[in-house]
């Protein structure tokens, strides 16, 4: 485990509202509020995972932590530097620490572009080394994400999708950055192929140190990548400690409906299934109190009135959203 006292990124009440606009003249009639207050700190050299449905915030938090998106409100600290408001000179410079792997290759890979192109860009845009120099790193980098030398005279269709997506992680690593957002990267790819894929993540981690967060929707290779898993819903972290302990001994009912339906391998070993009722609710008008009340099978009056506060359980590293933290695991292993 990485040292608990060296933060690379502190995230403090983070909000990102996207404007609904309508009519003739796009009057703003509302705010969808992708990210609806998040604060988070993340120790150099760990994987974090965000898991939650689709439409929860996920994508766009990472997005707005290396400031592809720049967030309404809340302040983004990356090595102790305020990069809230850095502008587009400054985040240029912070480019060469902080990168994204992106979910679909197809999209990010530009398919005029040949391979040795792609990945001479991070170098042109930095100014980094000379032509012949970069000849080499590029040859370097195909290498160690486990292609062929060859592969920087070909263009990214004349590949699969895991190869591309190889393509696409060299390019993150070329100027060794110290941060990565991997967002859904092993979603689109064949379950053989993920574990490849996850693997050569894990091993550039060890050699690079490199710090992820890796964001999917799937618990079990959140799980296997992650030191620590923050689950959201609607915006908003309702619980983060860590990946063991999320399995063991989950406080928020949401966390626990996603780990019931987990399918086990086990036949002898079967788990209760929680079914959550209704639909999520809409980002724009999200419930009062607790978003989650809705669909809660625990949910009180407290809990449609009032905003649960995210808090530390005792002493232990493990934050969770709920009034009712603490009472939920005995309560539902014996429902």
């Amino acid at each position: 485990m990485p040292d608990s006292n060296d933060i690379i990124l502190e995230i403090r009440d983070l909000k990102m509202h996207f404007p609904v606009k309508k009519g003739l003249f796009s009057r703003t009639v509302g705010q969808v509020r992708a990210v609806d207050g998040v604060s988070l700190k993340i120790r150099r050299g760990e994987t974090v995972g965000l898991v939650g449905e689709s439409g929860c915030g996920k994508s766009t938090l990472g997005r707005c932590v290396i400031r592809l998106y720049d967030p309404t409100e809340g302040r983004i600290f990356f090595n102790g530097r305020d990069i809230s408001q850095a502008g587009p000179a400054e985040m240029r410079a912070l480019r060469k620490d902080m990168q994204i792997i992106f979910q679909d290759p197809n999209e990010s890979l530009n398919s005029r572009h040949s391979v040795e192109e792609i990945l001479e860009e991070p170098f042109i845009i930095h100014d980094v080394g000379s032509p012949e120099e970069r000849r080499i790193w590029i040859r370097q980098l195909l290498s160690r994400v486990g292609l062929p030398e060859s592969a920087a005279e070909r263009y990214p269709h004349e590949f699969s999708g895991g190869q591309r997506q190889r393509i696409g992680i060299a390019r993150a690593i070329a100027l060794k950055p110290k941060l990565i957002v991997c967002d859904e990267a092993v979603s689109a790819l064949d379950v053989s192929i993920q574990s490849q894929v996850l693997n050569l993540l894990m091993d550039l981690q060890d050699e690079m140190n490199l710090t992820y967060i890796f964001i999917a929707h799937g618990l079990p290779v959140v799980k296997l990548i992650s030191d620590r898993i923050a689950v959201m819903y609607l915006g908003k972290v309702v619980e983060f400690t860590s990946s063991q302990r999320i399995y063991d001994a989950p406080q928020h009912p949401y966390t626990q409906a996603l780990i019931s339906a987990i399918p086990e391998a086990d036949p002898e070993h079967r788990t209760e299934r929680i079914i959550l009722q209704g639909d999520v609710p809409s980002p724009i008008n999200p419930p009062s109190g607790c978003a989650f009340h809705p669909r809660c099978r625990f949910a009180t009056e407290r809990c449609k009135k009032e905003s649960p506060q995210f808090r530390q359980l005792g002493n232990d590293e493990h934050w969770v959203a709920c009034h009712h933290a603490g009472e939920l695991v005995a309560t539902s292993s014996e429902s």
